[in-house]
C-alpha cells in the first residue's frame, strides 16, 4: 500500500518562498580570490571550520577543501563537524543542515552564510500540519527524510538520508511495521516500490529534482547513446525508471568514478559536478534537462536556496557572528533521538 496525501496549499507556500529566494540571489561584486584569503584568515581567527554541501557553488567547495573542511552530504557534514576540534562550524548549505549540525554539536557555535537558505521539502512540511497528519495513524512508525526542520525530526521515530533510507525501511518491514513517510513523495514512492512497505506519504517534493523530465533525458540520450544516466531518487518515477544508477549524492559520485562510461547525464543538482569533474577529469558530465512550473532559469538543476550561499555572505557571517543557528535544548534532545537511532543503525550494519 502506498497512499499520497495531497497538500496542495503547502505547495503554494513553497512557490512563495521560491520567489523570495530568487529576489535575494545576487551576482558576485567582489573578487573571489581576495574574499577567499580574507575568509581563510577569519577561519583561523575564529577557530572555525567550513562544512559545505555538494550543491554549493564551486568557490565555496574549493575553499572548504583548501582550509581543511569538508564537502559532503548533509549527514556527513554534521558528523564531520561533531568530530572536528573547531569550536565554530560554518555550514554552507541550507538551514536544516545547520540545525542538524547543532543537534549533534550543541556545545559548538554553528553559523551559516545566510539563514534565508532553506529547502522546499522543509517549507512544505510545517510541524503543526505534519504532527496532525501523523496523529491520524498512531499505529505507524514515523520516518522522515533529513531535509526537514528540527521540530519535524523531533516528531519522528526515525530520521533517514537517501543513502540509508532503503535499509531502514527494510528493517522496519522485517519487524512488521507500517510507515508514515515525509516529506518527499518521490523518494518515498521509490522506497515503497523497492521494499514493498505499507507507506502513507506526505505530499512534498524538491523543486529541483521534481522538474527533471524523462522525455528530455531520453532525447539527450539519443545524442549521447553511450552516456550513463545517474538519477537521485527525489526525482519523479518516470525519471527513476530510465536510470542506470539511482542513489544519493555520494552514491552518484561514487558511480561516476567507478563506471567505465566516459559520459554521464546527471539528474541531480549541478553543484555535484565540482566533485565529479575533480574525481574524473577525463569524463563528461551533462545536466539532465528540466521543464515545468516549479523550477526557473535560476533553479533548474540548481537549488535557488543553495545559490544564496556566497563568499561575501560567508565572510560577513564569520566576521560579525551573524546568521547563527539556535535549537532550543528540549527540542534538540527530542530531535537527537531519531537521528541517533539512524547513526547507531549505520554503525550496527
Amino acid at each position: 500500500m502506498s497512499t499520497v496525501i495531497d497538500k496542495s496549499p503547502l505547495r503554494k507556500t513553497v512557490q512563495e518562498y521560491l520567489s523570495s529566494a530568487e529576489q535575494l540571489i545576487k551576482e558576485p561584486s567582489l573578487d573571489s580570490e581576495l574574499l577567499k584569503e580574507e575568509i581563510k584568515s577569519l577561519l583561523i581567527e575564529k577557530d572555525a571550520v567550513l562544512v559545505a554541501h555538494y550543491y554549493t557553488d564551486d568557490d565555496i567547495q574549493s575553499l572548504a577543501e583548501e582550509t581543511g573542511g569538508i564537502i559532503a552530504d548533509s549527514l556527513e557534514m554534521a558528523r564531520f563537524g561533531a568530530n572536528h576540534s573547531a569550536s565554530t562550524l560554518v555550514v554552507a548549505g541550507v538551514k536544516f543542515m545547520g540545525e542538524t549540525s547543532k543537534i549533534l554539536s550543541p556545545e559548538k557555535t554553528v553559523i551559516m552564510p545566510t539563514l534565508e537558505a532553506t529547502c522546499s521539502l522543509d517549507i512544505g512540511c510545517p510541524i503543526d500540519e505534519f504532527s496532525d497528519f501523523c496523529d491520524q495513524y498512531p499505529d505507524r512508525k514515523v520516518v522522515v527524510y533529513a531535509n526537514t526542520s528540527a521540530a519535524v525530526k523531533a516528531r519522528a521515530d526515525w530520521v533517514v538520508t537517501s543513502s540509508i533510507a532503503l535499509q531502514v525501511v527494510n528493517h522496519l518491514v522485517d519487524q512488521g511495521e507500517k510507515i508514515v513517510w515525509g516529506p518527499d513523495q518521490h523518494l518515498g514512492g521509490y522506497i515503497q516500490k523497492q521494499t514493498g512497505a505499507d507507506m502513507i506519504l506526505w505530499d512534498g517534493a524538491c523543486i529541483v529534482h521534481e522538474e527533471f523530465k524523462a522525455k528530455g533525458i531520453l532525447d539527450l540520450k539519443k545524442v549521447h547513446p553511450d552516456a550513463a544516466i545517474l538519477v537521485h531518487p527525489e526525482s519523479p518515477d518516470s525519471v527513476v525508471e530510465i536510470a542506470d544508477v539511482v542513489g544519493s549524492t555520494s552514491q552518484l559520485l561514487n558511480a561516476s568514478k567507478e563506471m567505465s562510461n566516459s559520459t554521464f547525464i546527471v539528474a541531480t543538482d549541478r553543484g555535484i559536478f565540482y566533485k565529479m569533474r575533480q574525481a574524473s577529469p577525463h569524463k563528461t558530465f551533462i545536466e539532465a534537462p528540466t521543464a515545468g512550473s516549479g523550477a526557473t532559469c535560476r533553479s533548474c538543476a540548481h537549488c535557488p536556496w543553495m545559490a544564496l550561499n556566497s563568499l561575501e555572505l560567508l565572510r560577513d557571517a564569520l566576521k560579525h557572528g551573524t546568521d547563527e543557528i539556535h535549537v532550543e535544548e528540549e527540542l534538540r534532545r527530542k530531535a537527537l533521538i531519531p537521528l541517533q537511532r539512524m547513526l547507531d543503525f549505520q554503525v550496527a550494519r
